[in-house]
């Protein structure tokens, strides 16, 4: 989920001549490492700033549960309004932390401390180095990683794994179709400004889901039958399904609940220890329908469907 420095609205600035909405790439790539290095692994060195509805930030979240770094890695939970001044620390609402570590205002400060003069996004996840008071990285597909593998010192569930070595090609290839049919294809979806381009989004987007769902129908996890990555990765978009994206992107041609592999699959993820504490539906409906104006003009936010009631009642 991002904003800009100084308005929250890029969403329908990142459009191309076509009307398909083309998400801008993320800009801190630093790495944590388990050696000696700028960035060394270290327990309460690091903190994360998150959404609790953004499901990129989801991702990191999850990580961290599954491998038993919550003493290891502090959090902070900006409000779900996305607002024109951008992510806020608020604490208005239940789940908010606040800023914890530097009492700022908003996530843009906490950008403009890493590097004076920041004009670009500001997206969450950010993994903030507490010690040099600056930006590792923003981008949640390498965070999971450094969390998957260089805190092994200071983790609770060493044995855990999610991109083992001998099947690091397979979740690759299986990333490398879910984020953009699936991940970013509810947003390509949503986000578009033509109807050529949302229909290509929208085909494509069920096209995938349809693909995933062979494949649960045959194994439990997309690759290898072992949790990896590739689930973890996948599971932040199908929560968000029911409850936003049918409707509010307009990903209505099925619900997730009318895919048997796909809904039992999403069930057992969310009962792993851990994951389920993870999943907030309050921040989640509030930031997408109030904060994307552009699409729901009138802010109100809808209450249903009971995503949790279907998953506690699914059988796996």
């Amino acid at each position: 989920m991002e904003s800009t420095a100084t308005t929250g609205n890029t969403w329908t600035r990142q459009i191309a001549d076509d009307g398909s909405f083309v998400r801008r790439p993320t800009g801190f790539h630093g790495a944590v490492t388990a050696q000696a290095g700028r960035h060394q692994a270290e327990g309460g060195r690091y903190h994360l700033y998150v959404s609790l509805a953004c499901p990129w930030a989801h991702r990191t979240l999850i990580v961290r549960a599954l491998k038993g770094l919550e003493n290891a890695i502090s959090v902070d939970v900006v409000h779900p309004f996305l607002s024109d001044s951008g992510w806020s620390f608020g604490t208005d609402f239940a789940g908010a932390t606040g800023d914890r570590v530097g009492g700022r205002s908003y996530l843009q400060e906490v950008y403009r401390q890493a590097e004076p003069g920041y004009d670009g996004i500001v997206t969450v996840p950010v993994l903030w180095d507490k010690r040099l008071g600056t930006i590792v990285n923003n981008e949640s597909s390498e965070i999971i990683r450094m969390l998957n593998t260089e805190f092994e010192e200071f983790t609770t569930h060493a044995g855990l794994d999610l991109y083992p070595e001998a099947l690091r090609s397979e979740i690759d290839a299986v990333n490398a179709w879910t984020y953009p049919s699936i991940n970013n294809g509810v947003y390509r979806s949503g986000f578009a400004r033509s109807q050529s381009a949302h229909e290509r989004a929208v085909n494509e987007l069920f096209a995938a889901l349809d693909r995933a769902e062979d494949i649960l129908s045959r194994q439990d996890y997309l690759v290898g039958n072992v949790l990896t990555e590739a689930d973890v990765r996948l599971f932040p978009t199908l929560i968000r399904f029911d409850a936003v994206y049918h409707t509010h992107f307009k990903c209505n041609r099925k619900l997730i609940a009318q895919y048997p592999a796909l809904h039992r699959y999403m069930a057992r993820i969310y009962r792993l220890p851990g994951v389920a504490g993870t999943v907030n539906l309050d921040h989640i409906r509030y930031h997408y329908y109030a904060s994307h104006k552009h699409i729901n003009p009138s802010g109100i936010v809808p209450q249903g469907p009971d995503v949790f009631q279907q998953l506690t009642a699914a059988r796996i």
